[in-house]
């Protein structure tokens, strides 16, 4: 007499989300954590953050702050500048929720869309499209990370002349 098994549930990615409203967005220094930039609405919470660690080889992790299905992975796709950057990014747990975290060495030519001058756009497939206005900040990290250094706040304030203050960007859930 043979058993039958039972099915396994089936499982499926979240429903995708809308592209987050970014017209009124820019890029912070944050103030809960030393040496990473935010980018988001002030007033609201932050929709991505980029940080170097320079422990060891400088790395840059950049963070989508979307839900991101536990276990999931994805191509986190970077689009301006003259340039094409893709990084890999896993469900990452943050408190309770779970974001899209990626890293790659400094050095890694992924990251050249951040490091222009001018605006350009970030993909998740399913956490929608981020459309990231003109600025020096992240390219200022960028260069910084890669000579195995944090960003210097000085410089940062000298880049912010001409730009908002960003001290009502709330960094939360990834400060």
């Amino acid at each position: 007499m043979m058993r039958d098994m039972p099915e396994a549930a089936e499982t499926f990615a979240s429903d995708p989300l809308p592209s987050p409203d970014t017209e009124d967005a820019m890029w912070a220094l944050s103030q809960r954590t030393d040496g990473r930039l935010i980018y988001g609405v002030p007033g609201e919470t932050a929709v991505l953050s980029i940080d170097c660690d320079i422990s060891a080889i400088p790395t840059l992790r950049i963070t989508r702050n979307s839900p991101a299905d536990e276990g999931a992975g994805a191509l986190l796709a970077m689009v301006g500048n003259g340039h094409i950057g893709r990084i890999k990014v896993d469900a990452t747990e943050v408190g309770n929720d779970s974001f899209w975290v990626g890293e790659s060495p400094a050095l890694n030519e992924v990251w050249e869309p951040l490091a222009g001058p001018r605006e350009l756009t970030l993909t998740v497939p399913g956490a929608g499209m981020v459309s990231i206005g003109p600025s020096p900040m992240p390219g200022l990290m960028i260069e910084a990370c890669r000579a195995g250094e944090l960003l210097d706040g000085a410089a940062l304030l000298e880049a912010q002349e001409g730009e908002d203050d960003g001290a009502d960007l709330d960094a939360s859930p990834v400060s």
